[in-house]
């Protein structure tokens, strides 16, 4: 039996004809959810896919599914995939990877003349960053029943402008009913967005599945009154209570291992005069960690924190304002990326992804596997963000071998 491997050349060569479509100054790529640019990149996919003889879906919300005919039995498709919409100053390979790669996938076999008993499916799963329409994943979300299509197509953009009149306007409104495209798994390749594999010299992250996330908005509630007669030993100032209670919010996560993860990504003072005491402060937390246990932990410590703030002088007020529960993914899809990986000769570790991806709502409806890749620096949502066309290649000949794996060989 031959050994299979995907063209490393042309993968590259593809990837960085895409980015082209929207390509920034400092090398990254802005190419907003359903714009002008969108449609651009969603048809040279669909060009390139029809190329391979592939046969090309697309739902209601704009999902694009391209599925190769050599099967020998019918049936819902082994599918890998990921989106081509970018974030404004983003990367040229955050989601693209996915989806160039599964197309690649299908190249491969079509160069080998192989045959697999179920049918394989490359798919760009709309609108996954969020960037230009709220909230993220919305494509895979309304597949997979998290969200309702009327929901989607309500959502506008900071121009007012609604996701339903420009998925018309760039036609790719399809006639195919959300969710009733079955899958019989999905697997997604992707840049791991953070530097572990990079830090530790290893190729492939087998992924098991996505952290959970809980986000909070925490307020401190003080008395505004003037900077200079105002005495600080009369102040109710609600700055100093911030100062003890930060260093005790990232303790809490500390506590949970090095798989937690907290960030304080806003802190406000109002009414935010230099010569003001503020009346209040307010801080925005985001918890994550792969297990439910110690996000409930990490959940039940900040509570516990801000109630013994309660009868103070600058009270506390604790609001949960988002929680995305962890999710554990398919063993079977789990363990075709690690056999990959062997097959291919690739170091590899098993991680928890830190970010959300359309594997997310996928893993609801269909076993679902990830696969992730170096990037320089962990570095992703940034222009600068960047792989070698090696990594690529390694990546994707996983990707090959994972599918095949799943979809059987005829």
């Amino acid at each position: 039996m031959e050994k299979l491997a995907i063209n490393g050349n042309r993968l590259w060569s593809r990837l960085m004809e895409m980015a082209k479509i929207g390509g920034t100054q400092l090398g990254g790529v802005c190419r907003l959810a359903l714009t002008d640019l969108d449609r651009q990149g969603r048809d040279l996919f669909c060009r390139w896919a029809e190329g391979t003889g592939c046969d090309i879906e697309v739902d209601a919300v704009g999902n694009i599914f391209a599925r190769r005919r050599h099967a020998s039995e019918e049936g819902p498709p082994v599918a890998a995939g990921s989106h081509l919409d970018t974030q404004p100053t983003g990367g040229k390979f955050d989601g693209v990877l996915g989806v160039l790669a599964a197309l690649e996938v299908i190249e491969t076999l079509n160069d080998h003349s192989i045959s697999t008993v179920a049918p394989i499916e490359a798919v760009a799963w709309t609108n996954e960053e969020g960037a230009r329409f709220s909230p993220a994943m919305l494509g895979s979300g309304v597949h997979a029943g998290e969200f309702d299509l009327n929901y989607a197509y309500g959502r506008s953009d900071s121009q007012g402008l609604a996701f339903g009149n420009e998925l018309a306007r760039i036609g790719y409104a399809g006639n195919t009913k959300v969710g009733t495209h079955e899958l019989a798994a999905h697997f997604e390749l992707h840049i791991e967005q953070g530097p572990i594999l990079e830090r530790e010299n290893l190729d492939i992250g087998i992924v098991t599945g996505v952290n959970g996330i809980m986000w909070y908005e925490l307020a401190i509630h003080g008395f505004e009154t003037h900077a200079g007669p105002s005495p600080m030993s009369g102040r109710r100032d609600p700055v100093p209570v911030a100062a003890q209670l930060i260093p005790q919010i990232y303790a809490i996560a500390e506590q949970s291992g090095e798989e937690a993860r907290c960030t304080i990504g806003v802190i406000s003072a109002e009414p935010g005069s230099t010569n003001t005491v503020p009346g209040k402060v307010r801080l925005t937390v985001d918890f994550r960690h792969p297990e439910a246990s110690q996000l409930e932990r990490m959940d039940s410590g900040l509570k516990a924190l801000a109630q013994s703030f309660e009868s103070g002088d600058c009270p506390v007020s604790l609001n949960r304002t988002w929680h995305s529960p962890p999710v554990a993914f398919a063993d079977s899809c789990i363990s075709a990326v690690r056999k990959g990986a062997e097959a291919c000769g690739l170091s590899a570790k098993t991680m928890a992804s830190g970010a959300g991806h359309d594997s997310v709502y996928l893993s609801r409806v269909a076993p679902t596997g990830m696969i992730f890749i170096p990037c320089r620096d962990g570095l992703s949502h940034n222009e600068l963000e960047d792989i070698t066309p090696q990594q690529a290649e390694a990546g994707a000949n996983v990707l090959l071998h994972a599918v095949v794996d799943t979809a059987g060989r005829a």
